[in-house]
């Protein structure tokens, strides 16, 4: 259920985009363009080239003339405009509407399209530098702005440059935004951090037929001294972890120890045991020199852990042999 949910929402603002490049508005004043224009050019050509041909004397003159001034009057009536653009159309300074996609024609000289306005979606790279955040930290912060024109109207009648405007009002709120944050905030939840921009701009643009869309935090930068000072103190705080679980270690390997010691204790075979793994660990490079002790003969000839019986064995067997000696004398 939770991706169905997020399938048929992002189905539902691709045909919000969808709609805002076709302009699904009702409220936008659409210009179809001029049927007469092309007539009006032929017959204001006709009339300059006529004019000519008096003035000159010479009908051919005045048919160049005439031809010339209907391609220029051509070219100042047709307007192609793409599927992703729009123009607005004004009539002696006053405003008539939006034209486009396609091909349409407007009057010439007086009807004019001062500019285009682009329906896809725009990014633009904002910035901040050198700007305090709540706990009084400089921080330079980078961020992208994603953004769409949805009411082209709005956009030509309420705002001189949209594309300047969406700068600098993404700039000012990402400002406001930092000196409303500490830096702790700012570094853990960046997607909050753009959130609460996006929210702003979206604010300030409203007016202007415009939607923010989303913004995203690319870098967060910190005067250096306090980059040294922040890695200090996460090394302080990774040895204080490293420290307690070393301690912890320690504890857990002497308390197996004590275990240890009570089974060898209790069973000298055990003990055996481990001095003849020790001696075999050690040998394992091949580099030392193991000399044996002799030692007791119980068991399969194990050694005793210090070979202390062994060496006993070989006193009382001295002495022994010098006790015989003496008795044949």
């Amino acid at each position: 259920m939770p991706d169905s949910n997020k399938d048929n929402q992002s189905n539902k603002d691709m045909h919000s985009q969808y709609q805002a490049l076709h302009l699904g508005s009702k409220n936008i004043k659409q210009y179809a363009g001029s049927g007469f224009a092309l007539l009006v050019d032929i017959i204001l050509s006709a009339f300059i080239g006529w004019l000519a041909a008096v003035f000159s004397g010479d009908a051919a003159t005045g048919a160049i003339v005439g031809f010339v001034i209907f391609l220029i009057l051509l070219a100042m009536s047709i307007r192609v405009v793409s599927e992703w653009n729009r123009m607005p159309v004004l009539r002696l300074g006053r405003y008539k509407g939006i034209i486009g996609p396609g091909f349409v024609t407007i009057f010439p000289i007086i009807e004019s399209t001062p500019f285009t306005v682009d329906l896809r979606v725009i990014s633009t790279t904002f910035s901040a530098e050198q700007t305090l955040t709540r706990d009084n930290v400089p921080v330079n912060v980078d961020a992208i702005l994603f953004w769409q024109v949805n009411n082209p109207e709005q956009t030509i009648l309420n705002v001189q440059s949209y594309f300047d405007s969406v700068q600098l009002a993404a700039q000012t709120a990402l400002r406001d935004i930092i000196g409303k944050s500490a830096l702790s905030e700012m570094l853990a939840g960046r997607d909050i951090i753009g959130k609460d921009i996006d929210a702003l701009i979206a604010e300030r643009v409203a007016m202007w037929g415009i939607k923010a869309i989303s913004v995203e935090i690319r870098d967060v930068k910190i005067p250096k001294e306090l980059q040294d000072a922040m890695a200090k103190v996460a090394i302080a705080e990774r040895e204080k972890g490293a420290r307690v679980t070393l301690a912890a270690s320690e504890s857990l390997a002497a308390d197996k120890m004590l275990e240890a010691s009570k089974k060898y204790q209790s069973d000298l075979y055990a003990m055996q045991l481990r001095a003849l793994n020790m001696m075999y660990e050690i040998s394992l490079n091949g580099r030392n020199l193991m000399i044996f002790v002799p030692t007791e003969n119980k068991g399969v000839s194990m050694p005793t852990p210090l070979g202390v019986l062994g060496l006993q064995d070989i006193s009382n067997l001295k002495k022994e042999m010098q006790k015989r000696r003496q008795g044949k004398k």
